[in-house]
């Protein structure tokens, strides 16, 4: 193929300005691009993002999200939810000179989200640093310069975590109110060598101490535990004792419940039988009486004397002789005899008139 005409030398300077003003434009538009999406930034879950202009703060601030910022503007993030600052090697002297060490202590803390802004900008983002890190070192070294050796490491140990909350948070409140101290965790300080062997050793008879006097708590209760035993087992036997003696009256009592019930049944059946006796007597009579008429008396009254002797005469013998009596001990006999006799013929003629 014959070689294509060359352009005319203007055409081809109009070519070149054409590509080069297109390559500008794209590097333009290639930048202004990079420049807008630059200012887009994301702040993460439980932080607020605060920004700088040319080393100014700006009053603005952010949630949680994407967020669009015009170039040239610097942001950083502030965690507004509960966390725990760890402050690590604090010296600590004590009153009387001796040097202690607290390896760690933790500040639970949080910073209000509306107190933000506030705080940055009189403290910056590290707040944290002025008025817990430092607040820290500063509390502990005005704790322990009031107090003894054996008031930080015992005594008083369990307060300090209680006084650096409250001195804390009176400061925040006073200087930075948008940070609220929620606890302070203390581990317990090292001491020198020779003073923590001397403790160990205290601690070792304190312990001694302590072992025996919980034996001789114990032996007390056993001792008391024995005599509530024996009260019990007493008061025990004592109601055993009175049930049984209650038992045993309740039984002669019954006894004698059932001699009465017997003796009255006897009373019963005697009064029964003198009665029938006296029913029997009572009707014995009446027959005796209905019997026993004038003319039946009379009758019986000449059958007795069938077999009798009659007298005749103006005298009646005044002297009966009865078989085996004789003269001289008749007449010594006299009257009472002759009663006797007539007392003796009277019951014969009785005795046969029944």
């Amino acid at each position: 193929l014959p070689p294509l005409p060359k352009p005319p030398p203007i055409a081809r300077v109009r070519n070149c300005v054409l590509t080069m003003a297109l390559l500008t434009f794209l590097a333009g538009l290639v930048v202004a691009i990079g420049i807008a999406f630059s200012g887009v930034h994301q702040i993460k879950e439980g932080n607020v993002g605060v920004y700088w202009r040319g080393g100014a703060l700006l009053t603005s601030t952010t949630d949680s999200g994407y967020h669009w910022k015009s170039p040239f503007t610097a942001y950083r993030e502030v965690y507004v939810k509960m966390q725990t600052d760890k402050v690590a090697n604090i010296p600590c002297g004590t009153s009387g000179g001796v040097m202690l060490f607290f390896d760690k202590i933790e500040v639970v803390n949080r910073l209000r989200r509306a107190f933000v802004y506030g705080t940055v900008k009189n403290y910056t983002t590290d707040y944290d640093k002025t008025w817990i890190y430092d607040k820290i070192h500063h509390e502990i070294n005005q704790f322990c310069s009031t107090h003894s050796l054996q008031e930080v490491y015992i005594d008083k140990f369990d307060q300090l975590d209680e006084a650096l909350v409250q001195a804390l948070q009176t400061g925040c409140d006073m200087h930075a109110p948008g940070i609220e101290i929620i606890a302070v965790r203390v581990t317990k300080p090292r001491i020198p060598e020779t003073i923590r062997k001397n403790y160990e050793d205290m601690e070792k008879e304190k312990t001694k101490l302590l072992i025996a006097s919980q034996r001789q708590l114990v032996a007390l209760k056993e001792q008391e535990t024995l005599a509530k035993k024996e009260v019990i087992e007493a008061q025990k036997r004592k109601r055993v004792a009175e049930i049984t003696a209650r038992k045993h009256i309740s039984e002669k009592e019954a006894e004698a419940e059932m001699a009465a019930i017997e003796d009255q049944v006897y009373i019963d059946s005697q009064k029964a039988l003198a009665d029938a006796e006296l029913y029997t007597a009572k009707k014995d009579a009446e027959a005796n009486k209905l019997l026993l008429s004038p003319e039946y008396l009379q009758e019986q009254h000449i059958l007795s004397l069938k077999n009798s002797k009659l007298v005749l005469g103006d005298k009646i013998p005044s002297t009966l002789l009865l078989p085996g009596m004789t003269s001289s001990s008749s007449s010594s006999s006299g009257s009472s005899d002759v009663a006797a006799a007539a007392g003796i013929f009277a019951a014969k003629s009785d005795a046969a008139a029944a």
